[in-house]
């Protein structure tokens, strides 16, 4: 695989970060004898969340309550679908639910399940945006919704812009429905995913693009059609709000580890290059939210340690708390930033003041 062109970051001030802090988690697992890989907590968050899915899609189909309450149903089918694609997929993809390949390969299928596709993700998620974290042109996942959203300098300007901050939040609802229905088919017929060059992809990843986009239509579309004695009007009101629940979740946990006020957006210099060390310009570009808040970790399978997940995504997100302490030490001693919100609230309204600040130069 290859980038086109090849960015690369040139570690001007040498710094030792990266290796220091891989070296003091290390010594962590070493010393308390524990798995990098998922514990009983992680294995009952993953039969909750999942198994919560069906629990929910079981009642719905029962048609044993009122359309309202089958609404609320839906919206909370689509809250959990959102978390367990945080607390059991995302894991799986990175190879660190367990230290058998076959059971992460095995984990990561509940993503195509849920909508969305292994093998898009491994590449826009895993290979570009850990690697070119908040960088234009390489990071896709600065791109939300074009024309309408601008989070970047290099964003192109609209006067519609002026009221993102008023829309944003409701755009990010769809996120789920564009990924199942449109992402993942534009992303795997791409030539490029930023300037990461995609032609790699096999005969099975497109068979397996098509087929588990079948069996999540067949699921969530075609099945409630067929069984439950509604109008098409009334599914489709169901079917968007279990989208619309599972999307804004999913677009406001990613969006506030990487687009709030202390996180910077890197430019590289004339020869196309970041001239800081990968693990330093982490550090600068992803930013930890409700570090101390247990149900926020437990929701969202460790992405509010985010500054932990990217400098090692190998480990299992279950351990994050444990390891932010030497991160947070370790960054803190080396002069290098540590950048967190104190809780969930104020990592949102950090990312309002983003919105806000471009909105007033779109005006």
């Amino acid at each position: 695989m290859s980038t086109t062109p090849r960015l690369k970051f040139i570690d001007t001030k040498n710094s030792q970060f990266f290796a220091t802090v891989k070296r003091n988690v290390d010594l962590y697992f070493k010393e308390n004898n524990i798995s990098k890989n998922a514990n009983a907590l992680m294995i009952f968050k993953s039969i909750f969340f999942f198994g919560g899915v069906w629990v929910f899609y079981g009642l719905i189909l029962s048609q044993n309550f009122s359309l309202s309450v089958m609404l609320i149903l839906a919206m909370l089918m689509g809250v959990f679908k959102a978390a367990s694609a945080f607390n059991i997929s995302h894991d799986a993809m990175h190879g660190s639910y367990s230290s058998k390949e076959w059971v992460n390969n095995l984990l990561a299928y509940t993503f195509n399940i849920l909508g969305a596709n292994i093998s898009v993700w491994v590449v826009s998620h895993n290979i570009v945006h850990h690697t070119f974290t908040n960088i234009e042109e390489h990071d896709e996942d600065l791109i939300i919704a074009p024309g309408l959203i601008r989070l970047t300098d290099g964003d192109k300007k609209s006067k519609i812009q002026r009221f993102q901050h008023l829309y944003a939040f409701f755009l990010y609802g769809f996120a789920s429905l564009s990924w199942v229905l449109r992402k993942d088919y534009m992303k795997m017929f791409q030539d490029k995913i930023g300037q990461h060059v995609t032609k790699h992809y096999t005969k099975r990843d497109y068979i397996e693009l098509f087929l588990y986009k079948a069996i999540n239509y067949t699921i969530f579309i075609v099945i409630p059609l067929v069984v439950l004695d509604i109008t098409w009007w009334q599914f489709l009101i169901g079917f968007i709000a279990m989208h619309f629940a599972m999307g804004f979740t999913l677009g406001l946990v990613f969006q506030l580890a990487h687009v709030v006020e202390e996180t910077s957006f890197p430019v590289t210099n004339g020869e196309g290059n970041i001239e800081e060390a990968w693990a330093v310009h982490q550090m600068c570009t992803t930013a930890n939210f409700g570090m101390d808040s247990f149900l926020t970790s437990f929701i969202c399978g460790g992405l509010n340690f985010q500054v932990e997940h990217h400098l090692f995504p190998k480990v299992c997100h279950i351990h994050y708390p444990a390891i932010s302490k030497i991160v947070r030490e370790t960054a803190e001693s080396m002069n290098v930033p540590y950048l967190y919100n104190d809780t969930f609230f104020t990592a949102l309204q950090s990312h309002y003041q983003v919105l806000k600040k471009f909105s007033l130069e779109a005006a």
